[in-house]
């Protein structure tokens, strides 16, 4: 509503401003949340909100915990309400605020990871036992690499990633359409 430096702006000047922008959009992402989830042929939701970009959290990780973790908790509630599972789609650095979407907001998955933030294979491992890990296949590599390149990471990560469960091959985030069609 306010767009990115807005809000950096309204979070120094106007933090009241910014509860109730957090406070509005929150209830309409519930309401939203909870008809998506009582669907039958729904079996997962996705919050999908860009958290961070390669060094840290886009707002500070206190800002994150007061302003929109609580609201994704409740997404999350609303989801588990209706027996379903929480993806969370996040690109950027979340390190700061990880074990909050874990044990506080209790997704259950998590997608989008580039291997220079956080390559997926430690992600599985830090995380992996508490979390699915969906992708991981970074962009770049995708992009630049040969398909002799790409055959070999493939296979590398299916069995780093996916040999004890919880973990479902796919690209690090969305394909572009400028991915050679080889790979």
């Amino acid at each position: 509503l306010c767009g990115y430096a807005g809000l950096c702006q309204l979070l120094c000047e106007n933090r009241p401003l910014v509860a109730a922008i957090s406070e509005c959009v929150g209830e309409i992402w519930t309401t939203a949340y909870e008809n998506m989830a009582s669907i039958p042929e729904v079996g997962a939701l996705v919050i999908s909100d860009d958290l961070g970009y390669k060094t840290q959290t886009l707002i500070s990780p206190a800002d994150l915990r007061r302003f929109v973790l609580p609201w994704h908790k409740r997404l999350a509630r609303a989801i588990h309400d209706e027996g379903k599972p929480c993806i969370l789609h996040s690109c950027g650095n979340l390190t700061a605020v990880m074990e909050d979407l874990i044990e506080d907001v209790q997704i259950d998955a998590k997608h989008s990871y580039e291997d220079e933030i956080l390559p997926v294979t430690e992600t599985k491992r830090l995380y992996g036992d508490r979390i699915a890990v969906l992708g991981g296949f970074d962009l770049d590599r995708l992009c630049n690499g040969t398909e002799e390149e790409i055959r070999c990471h493939s296979a590398h990560l299916i069995e780093t990633c996916g040999a004890d469960g919880g973990y479902a091959f796919g690209s690090g985030n969305s394909i572009a359409d400028y991915v050679p069609v080889e790979n």
